[in-house]
């Protein structure tokens, strides 16, 4: 099924006619003629990411042999290059994967405060947050760890980084053209990306982007060939890494050469957990969702939410309360493992679950004054994107830059945006971050930390193989959408396309509101209002992408309509 958005420019075509032909090896598509599918079907592998090209480059590579793994890094490099505001290789994120050989496993390549960096660098003389600088410009960066994490990787893939990456040079040396909603977005930003960048970045045009242009970026090319020929050190250290430095250095940023040296991804024992005759992959901390999804997922287990309905005016406020207790435990107990002892085991058992579930009272409004986090005597910019093989391995991925286009800020000569995750940490206990969340000290910054991340990638295994690859961007709703995507599948036996599409809604704790989609049904809002909630209306939360592999083989993927996602197959 092919919908929405297809692009065809003679004159593009002509140009990319007489420039040569792409190595056939490679690339064996068009990127100035392509489509977005929202559903594809087949037997053979599948990718469902939020661009076409990507899409497509996954599926190329397994068709010339490649497994899920080797797709998956391709797709995550062509995301680096044909969608700026979330893919990249100046952030970070996490990788979830299920081999066919019955192995699990996760690994971290997230973001880390620079060796300098410190509790109180984003206060002000009387102790007052500057959020303006943790969130956008030079100082809001992390070390990236995007390149680590492909090399950590690539020892599970089939093919060599040189042909893994070359469709992503191709795109960025050759260009592509946008989408009308990619214009849109370049557009938004060009204000802040004049103020600030040192260097005026390629996405700059003075008579602003309209669908159907071609975005060249030669600077992110020679970047990605530096990788190609010199592996994690053409990133981390050499050209790149005096690149990064000098950018840092002409304003006031603070990641240094032995940061870049020093950055190292980890693999991490995989959080895996039954629900019901299921059991769920997913990502441990720095994700809060390996400990977040266990929780919600164990406190409605014993519910009868399938008998209340879908979108139901009662499965809606059971939902709510449950994703009410598990964000007050996030601010209070959750931070990185390597720095603090977080009472994962606790927080994740089903008899914690029960207990936080005590006081919780039907078709009635909680509040975020009275339930806090629970007692322990013991602590939105990103891209998804879903793979897998016929060979049964099953990759899924989230990476981010943390706000669209990160800190707005590009390495001169090097061509890619850097991240603003350093606003992912308390920057003062009690101040709400970019996406509304609060923390503590457990996610206070300190030098080489792992900033908390809400980032849900996960693999869902039925009689051990797998069933579901599911994840999505979002910002502080990629849990709670996770969390509504399995329920809606493995509780009210949605298709994998309804429970990608139909309305999603989003409680954190603090503010203590129910925020819905346009297309939210009415009746529910008001019955939720009836109750004491508050109900507020707010723009597209999330873009799922779900594989969903049937007993008899065949492999649906499926990209949210909520963007220009693309699913591909074959």
């Amino acid at each position: 099924m092919k919908t929405v958005f297809s692009c065809t420019f003679p004159l593009v075509i002509l140009l990319y006619a007489c420039t040569g032909p792409r190595s056939a090896a490679t690339v064996q598509f068009n990127p100035y003629e392509y489509t977005i599918q929202k559903k594809a079907t087949g037997s053979n592998g599948a990718v469902s990411s939020a661009h076409p090209l990507a899409s497509e480059t996954g599926i190329n590579i397994m068709k010339q042999g490649g497994n899920a793994i080797d797709a998956a890094i391709a797709t995550q490099l062509a995301l680096a290059v044909v969608y700026p505001s979330a893919g990249n290789i100046g952030g970070g994120g996490f990788t979830v994967i299920h081999l066919a050989n019955g192995k699990n496993l996760t690994i971290d390549y997230r973001e880390k405060a620079p060796a300098t960096a410190h509790r109180d660098m984003y206060l002000d003389a009387a102790g007052n947050a500057q959020t303006q600088l943790s969130q956008n410009g030079h100082l809001a960066a992390g070390v990236p760890g995007a390149v680590a994490g492909l090399f950590s990787c690539l020892q599970y893939a089939s093919l060599p980084i040189s042909k893994l990456i070359q469709p992503a040079i191709e795109l960025a040396e050759k260009g592509f053209v946008l989408t009308e909603s990619e214009a849109r977005h370049l557009n938004n930003i060009q204000p802040a990306l004049i103020k600030y960048n040192t260097v005026t970045p390629v996405f700059v045009k003075a008579a602003g982007w309209k669908k159907g242009d071609t975005l060249v970026q030669q600077d992110l090319a020679n970047t990605l060939k530096r990788i190609r020929d010199k592996g994690m050190a053409g990133f981390y250290e050499g050209e790149t890494a005096r690149l990064i430095v000098d950018e840092m250095k002409r304003a006031n940023g603070i990641i240094s050469y032995e940061d870049l040296k020093n950055y190292q991804a980890k693999e991490r024992e995989p959080v895996v957990f039954d629900y019901k005759t299921y059991k769920v992959v997913t990502m441990p901390l720095p994700s809060s969702g390996g400990v977040l999804l266990p929780m919600m997922m164990h406190m409605i287990e014993d519910q009868p939410v399938k008998q209340y309905g879908f979108q139901s005016a009662r499965a809606v406020q059971l939902m709510t309360e449950i994703e009410r207790r598990a964000y007050a435990d996030r601010a209070k107990f959750l931070g990185d493992v390597d720095f603090y002892k977080v009472p994962v085991k606790k927080l994740s058992s089903k008899e914690y679950a029960v207990e936080r579930m005590k006081d919780y009272k039907a078709e009635t409004a909680g509040s975020s004054k009275t339930t806090q986090a629970g007692l322990i005597p013991e602590s939105e910019e990103t891209t998804h994107f879903s793979v897998y093989d016929k060979s049964g391995n099953a990759v899924s991925v989230t990476t981010t830059l943390n706000g669209s286009y990160g800190s707005r800020t590009v390495v001169g000569g090097a061509g890619f945006l850097l991240n603003n995750e350093m606003d992912d940490f308390s920057i003062k206990p009690g101040v709400p971050n970019l996406y509304g969340a609060v923390g503590g000290d457990v996610n206070a910054i300190a030098p080489g930390k792992r900033m908390l991340s809400s980032m849900t990638p996960t693999i869902v295994l039925k009689d051990n193989k797998p069933f579901l690859v599911v994840g999505t961007p979002g910002g502080t709703t990629i849990t709670t959408s996770v969390f509504q995507t399995l329920v809606n599948i493995l509780e009210f036996d949605m298709s994998a396309e309804d429970a990608v599409n139909k309305p999603k809604f989003h409680h954190q704790w603090l503010p203590d509101e129910i925020f819905v989609e346009p297309d939210f049904p009415q009746a529910v809002r008001q019955q939720l209002q009836q109750m004491g909630y508050k109900v507020t209306q707010r723009g597209p939360i999330g873009l799922t992408e779900v594989i969903r592999i049937n007993a008899n083989g065949s492999i649906e993927a499926i990209a949210d309509k909520r963007g220009d996602d693309s699913a591909n197959s074959y």
